[in-house]
């Protein structure tokens, strides 16, 4: 079992910035993939955010290009999403997720790709 918690969501004026951690602990040495998803009331959990444990590549959802940046410290097991310019669309709850092994079936941004997810942080960026 492998577990996450999120940590660094919080209320932010359009244009500033956040940055999130998600912390993980449990079986994590067979580790392929984390990535960062996002849900807004009403709506479907859409992707943000990719990247490869062993060599650190990565994927952004077009929507994020230029202002996320999702990083990870392999020391500490902990994956980040730095959020720059912050939009009131960006506004939702965001859940890290953690990827076991490599499958030829793996898509980086589809949630049923992911093996565990974390409780969620809201984010929520005022006009």
């Amino acid at each position: 079992q492998v577990q996450l918690v999120e940590s660094g969501g919080g209320l932010v004026q359009a244009g500033g910035s956040l940055r999130l951690s998600c912390t993980t602990s449990g079986r994590t040495a067979s580790r392929y993939a984390m990535a960062w998803f996002r849900q807004a009331p009403g709506k479907e959990r859409d992707f943000v955010a990719s990247i490869t444990w062993y060599d650190g590549s990565t994927n952004n959802a077009d929507s994020v290009k230029g202002r996320f940046t999702i990083s990870r410290d392999r020391a500490k097991n902990t994956v980040y999403l730095q959020m720059n310019d912050l939009k009131p669309e960006d506004t939702a709850v965001y859940f890290c997720a953690d990827r076991k092994r490599y499958s030829v079936l793996y898509r980086y941004n589809a949630p049923d790709s992911y093996d565990y997810w974390g409780q969620g942080t809201q984010v929520t960026v005022s006009s």
